[in-house]
């Protein structure tokens, strides 16, 4: 397990992008896989940055966890922002024009159809993002 522990600002998805990236390539993660998971680090990170810490910005960990029995990447993301559970929100209804949908839950329901598993949890004042994809 490795983690990387940086502010949630937006200009921080880049070099958090990279750290994922590096440890991806050195399990030998195939390329649409580091690509998807680059996806969801833009989602979750950026959400985190936008909305997590009323005033200004706090720490976001992010911890890259593989896993042998299934072969996996768990990607876990860690703040002390507002307690917000963003697998409560109903998924939107992709069948409506996207002038017809309500804002927001997009980008959490393109995670969670790019991933294998996704898991929230508040524990210890933390909000507590975990994502799961099968090699």
């Amino acid at each position: 397990m490795k983690e990387l522990t940086t502010d949630a600002r937006v200009e921080n998805i880049g070099a958090v992008t990279e750290f994922v990236n590096g440890l991806l390539r050195s399990f030998g993660c195939p390329l649409k896989v580091q690509t998807q998971l680059d996806v969801v680090i833009d989602e979750v990170f950026g959400n985190i940055a936008h909305y997590a810490y009323d005033t200004g910005s706090g720490p976001v960990t992010v911890r890259v966890e593989r896993m042998e029995q299934p072969p996996a990447v768990l990607l876990t993301f860690i703040d002390r922002g507002t307690p917000y559970d963003p697998l409560a929100k109903q998924d939107p209804d992709t069948s409506l024009s996207a002038e017809e949908r309500k804002i927001g839950g997009l980008g959490i329901y393109m995670v969670k159809k790019m991933t294998d598993a996704v898991s929230y949890e508040y524990r210890g004042g933390q909000n507590i993002l975990t994502v799961t994809k099968n090699l």
